[in-house]
């Protein structure tokens, strides 16, 4: 198949990551793919670059400029498949198929975002499923989203994939990882630099705790920076509160699993995602894992360290449950993870059902 991947840019974001990575495993099946992004952010290029993936660049300040650009690249390009993340990308490839397409279409859910139900505009572009061949979320309780927002839309083109992950890439290496290095619980967060990720709650999760507790942890934060201002107000707190010595922060990295495979547990703190890449990738490095709870977290992990984000105090005391814990009682957690991700994200299946619905028509 010609397969067309669409979404907004190529950087280093969770549906980026998903997204790339389903490209390559298209590619290495014998399939033809390009990309087509709206925004220029260069981090997937030479990994794309490397297996022959070229990417088309729609670069237009002006909307409906960009949507009838877009459309031209996505009608002319003699494609049968349109794969799109993220909702803008979706909704325009949406309207490339007006009035009518000869593709399949298959947009995905990658955010459980509560505002989708206040919002008119994240609303509509929901309805404009309908003109869709399939919508895969990612989560079920995303799906669910969807379908309280567009009752109409037929069951049977909705579907629920969980994250890809490469398996080979996400092994946990013993010999690379010490329990407390430098005497400290090493808590790794890999998250972009939004107020959705909640490093403010985080900031003052640790303030709360006693100087005993404070002691024992340091926070290694990879993510990049977003539009928003949530980091320098962040920054600004950890300063007031004299935390600098317990937050590290670096730039996005694409060995990132090697810097997860050193932490003693994985922290995702967002107050909504879709379902988290970090977190399935860090289940399988068989990392204890203390999240939000969002999407469908409570499925997949012991509940013993998932929290309410809007409450700092929660935040402070699974923290505190986390440090107070024994190795042993970690390794089994940790191993309990990798048990239910090699069932949930095998690499293949997941493949496999993506390509099932880009190549063929409902019942």
């Amino acid at each position: 198949m010609n397969i067309l991947c669409v979404i907004d840019n190529l950087g280093s974001g969770g549906a980026q990551r998903q997204i790339v990575n389903l490209a390559l495993s298209f590619k290495d099946r014998g399939h033809n793919i390009d990309f087509l992004v709206y925004h220029s952010d260069c981090f997937y290029y030479e990994t794309l670059k490397d297996s022959a993936i070229e990417v088309i660049e729609v670069i237009e300040n002006n909307y409906l400029k960009r949507i009838f650009k877009m459309r031209k690249v996505i009608r002319n390009g003699k494609y049968d498949a349109v794969l799109s993340f993220l909702e803008a990308a979706s909704f325009i490839s949406t309207l490339a198929g007006f009035p009518y397409r000869k593709w399949k279409l298959v947009v995905g859910e990658r955010s459980a975002n509560p505002n989708i139900f206040k919002s008119f505009k994240l609303k509509m572009y929901r309805w404009f499923h309908f003109f869709t061949s399939f919508v895969v979320a990612n989560s079920y309780e995303n799906i669910q989203m969807v379908k309280k927002i567009n009752p109409l839309i037929f069951d049977k083109k909705l579907a629920v994939i969980y994250n890809l992950i490469d398996f080979n890439k996400w092994q946990f290496n013993k010999d690379q990882y010490i329990y407390r290095k430098n005497g400290k619980f090493n808590l790794t967060v890999v998250a972009s630099h939004q107020y959705l990720k909640n490093l403010n709650g985080l900031v003052e999760a640790i303030h709360l705790l006693d100087a005993t507790y404070k002691d024992q942890i340091i926070i290694n934060w990879y993510g990049g920076i977003s539009k928003d201002d949530s980091r320098e107000k962040a920054f600004r707190k950890i300063q007031a509160y004299g935390l600098e010595k317990f937050f590290i922060f670096h730039e996005p990295s694409l060995e990132i699993a090697s810097k997860v495979n050193e932490a003693d547990a994985l922290g995702l703190f967002s107050f909504y995602e879709g379902l988290p890449n970090v977190v399935c990738e860090a289940m399988v490095m068989q990392k204890p894992i203390i999240c939000s709870d969002v999407s469908d977290i409570k499925l997949l992990i012991d509940q013993k360290y998932v929290f309410d984000p809007y409450n700092a105090n929660d935040i402070s005391e699974k923290i505190k449950s986390l440090i107070d814990s024994r190795e042993d009682d970690l390794y089994v957690i940790g191993q309990k993870n990798k048990e239910m991700a090699l069932e949930i994200f095998d690499k293949n299946q997941i493949v496999s059902k993506y390509l099932n619905l880009l190549s063929r028509d409902l019942d």
